[in-house]
């Protein structure tokens, strides 16, 4: 579901300021992962099809087509995995409908991927009449989701555009995209909201300790919001560092894997400001134990690193999380572990990857 700058209004003035300002064809919107950036490239190609500007006007046909998600001239292209988790449109990824090799789509695992087939479906339909003569629109998201190919088949749709065609690309980092992707493209950084705004936002919403979870979320309502739907409320986060310290495996139970390799990610992090003899930056002051040295803390560091790289790998996700635990166990430990314990408990070194 799409949200509007009412439902999320720190979106307000820099759609303002792109539907008037926005002078190129092709424009990376960039910012952190949850700020809003396809709430806000889909509102932005909204407002430039609306009739009756400045839109968009959520009143007039060209508006209620778009919201609807039947506008011929708005076209949104993401991975399929993307599609299933924010529940859009019907399914799979445009170009995806002809399976090669008679393998059916029920059995095939979702895309991670916009492929090139999606794009060039989009550059065929970017050369066919606009249905209602405003122009327009394709939105990418995210766009470093394309692979090679697909990045390649866009690029002589960035240097001559159909007319009235704007691309938008959302990424958090336009590092991630091609060279010759960024060059040919404008740029918009989406902030965050500041944090009184981001407060009043999540106390709206009925967040008890909203301060907690936007410190944990580094600063991101939504991301905060969507701790506490994933069952991380402020007291459990309080209480995250002593349990993970204990070697208390369940107090990850019920997140996802890369939920909860995050968590254990924010968790290092803290561990090594600690050890610096800084604050923490993601849990509260007080609650980070202090970790028994440098080399233990670099290990777990390096572990966390590889199992974040393969966060969508098939394996077992409570084994893997108990081997992170462990050793957190063992970096957090004042005392020596013995030869019979460590081994009991093997670390991630010890997992094939």
């Amino acid at each position: 579901m799409i949200l509007n700058e009412k439902d999320l209004p720190w979106l307000a003035e820099p759609l303002a300021q792109l539907r008037d300002g926005a002078r190129g064809h092709a424009l990376i919107l960039h910012g952190r992962g949850q700020s809003g950036l396809l709430s806000l490239a889909f509102r932005l190609a909204q407002a430039w099809l609306c009739e009756q500007p400045p839109g968009p006007c959520d009143q007039c046909p060209s508006c209620h087509l778009s919201l609807a998600g039947s506008h011929g001239d708005l076209k949104v292209l993401m991975p399929e995995t993307h599609q299933q988790a924010l529940r859009w449109g019907g399914g799979a990824e445009e170009g995806e409908s002809d399976v090669s090799d008679g393998e059916s789509k029920s059995k095939r695992k979702p895309s991670r991927e916009i492929r090139v087939e999606a794009i060039r479906q989009a550059i065929a339909w970017a050369h066919s009449s606009s249905a209602r003569g405003r122009g327009k629109m394709l939105v990418l998201y995210p766009a470093d989701a394309m692979n090679v190919v697909a990045a390649n088949a866009l690029l002589k749709t960035l240097e001559e555009p159909a007319p009235g065609m704007r691309i938008l690309l959302c990424v958090e980092d336009p590092e991630r995209l091609l060279p010759t992707i960024r060059s040919r493209c404008q740029r918009a950084a989406v902030p965050l909201p500041t944090p009184d705004a981001a407060l009043a936002w999540l106390k709206a919403k009925g967040v008890d300790e909203p301060e907690t979870l936007l410190r944990a979320a580094g600063g991101e309502p939504q991301a905060a919001l969507a701790l506490l739907e994933a069952g991380l409320p402020a007291a459990a986060w309080h209480a995250i560092p002593a349990r993970v310290a204990a070697g208390d495996a369940s107090a990850l139970a019920g997140l996802n894997l890369p939920v909860a390799v995050r968590l254990l990610q924010q968790l290092c992090h803290d561990a090594m400001a600690v050890l610096a003899g800084a604050p923490p930056q993601y849990f509260p002051p007080g609650s980070v134990p202090m970790p028994a040295n440098w080399v233990r803390l670099n290990a777990w560091q390096a572990a966390l690193l590889k199992a974040a790289r393969h966060d969508e790998h098939p394996w077992n996700a409570p084994l893997l999380l108990e081997a992170l635990v462990a050793q957190a166990h063992a970096t957090f430990a004042r005392k020596a572990m013995g030869p019979g314990r460590a081994a009991a408990r093997p670390g991630l070194a010890t997992l094939p990857l």
